[in-house]
């Protein structure tokens, strides 16, 4: 049984982590701890869980093997190196930090403690993107030449998002920070190494942080990746679209997938014979590498990856310059 400590209710997906956590027969919640000491005390209390408010005491605690991190984004590096340290397994959110320095203190201390660590990439769980990845592995698109990524939703217009997302010093940034860091590790899954990236970001609703945004990315091999992504987007979108020499590929929505192929159907759109079944969600992954040595898809260095993709886009938005990756 893994015994994991609930880290923060900051983030919007600390509830479901929890939920899924315990709903796995081999793993349960058995103490919270928050930065914010009355929510902390709140939700361990719905939990029917202790609730510590000190970090370092949870992660002394006998009852603590691993933690899952949903603290604010600037706190991740203090509250995973520390994990590590303690050599407890680590579960976090998206994105890993908000600069390179902080990623990779936390990918040292993870890769010196020896610990299970998983990030959160849902979508490169989902039959619709994993159908992208191995038709693309395949050569059924030729060499890719186009990616583009929309993933948007109305959490600033309809004001559902907590007001905290909107403050730059914990969240280290808006919806591309948030929301298109899928978009930023599907591109790199996708297309691999990148070369150098532009963005213009802005505010729609004038908030302290970007709700309204695009970074164009070159990849070493010559694929140029669009990834928008929105916080003011009227009924949200999830679409992936990849170009490529001898095919293509749509996505409208991961119900909704098209191919075409000068080796399948040629040049009419075509809904694929079958998609792969979905992969383990993260935090199953994270349970099984911990408890039985299972392999992790969402490694720290996919993590590491995601935050120079992240910390570049943010420099390119801020400069009004190319960037370039070394």
């Amino acid at each position: 049984m893994l015994r994991a400590a609930a880290m923060s209710r900051w983030h919007v997906h600390a509830d479901q982590y929890v939920r899924e956590i315990r709903e796995h027969p081999d793993a349960d919640i058995s103490v919270v701890w928050d930065e914010d000491a009355e929510r902390g005390a709140a939700w361990a209390a719905e939990l029917a869980v202790p609730f510590e408010p000190d970090l370092h005491r949870v992660l002394q605690r006998d009852d603590v093997d691993a933690v899952s991190v949903t603290t604010p984004t600037s706190m991740h590096p203090d509250v995973m190196v520390a994990a590590a340290n303690a050599g407890k397994h680590i579960f976090t959110e998206k994105v890993l930090a908000t600069g390179m320095a902080d990623a990779r203190r936390i990918a040292r201390a993870v890769e010196d403690a020896g610990v299970q660590f998983c990030i959160s990439f849902p979508r490169r769980t989902i039959p619709a993107a994993l159908y992208a990845k191995q038709a693309a592995e395949q050569g059924l698109f030729g060499d890719i030449t186009a990616v583009r990524i929309r993933i948007a939703h109305d959490g600033a217009v309809r004001d559902w998002l907590p007001a905290h997302f909107y403050d730059p010093a914990t969240t280290g940034g808006g919806a591309m920070m948030d929301l298109g860091a899928h978009g930023m590790y599907l591109c790199r899954w996708l297309l691999g190494k990148p070369a150098r990236i532009v963005s213009v970001f802005n505010t729609v609703t004038g908030r302290a942080v970007d709700d309204n945004t695009v970074s164009v990315i070159e990849f070493a091999s010559g694929a140029i990746a669009v990834n928008e992504t929105s916080f003011t987007s009227f009924g949200g979108a999830y679409t992936l679209e990849i170009d490529g020499t001898e095919g293509g590929y749509r996505m409208l929505s991961p119900s909704d997938v098209q191919v075409r192929s000068k080796h399948l159907y040629g040049t009419k759109w075509q809904q694929p014979a079958s998609l792969p079944a979905a992969h383990a969600k993260p935090v199953d992954q994270w349970i099984a590498g911990c408890v039985s040595g299972a392999p992790i898809e969402f490694t720290i260095e996919d993590a590491v990856d995601l935050t120079e993709l992240m910390a570049a886009a943010y420099e390119a938005a801020e400069s009004g310059k190319s960037v370039a990756f070394s």
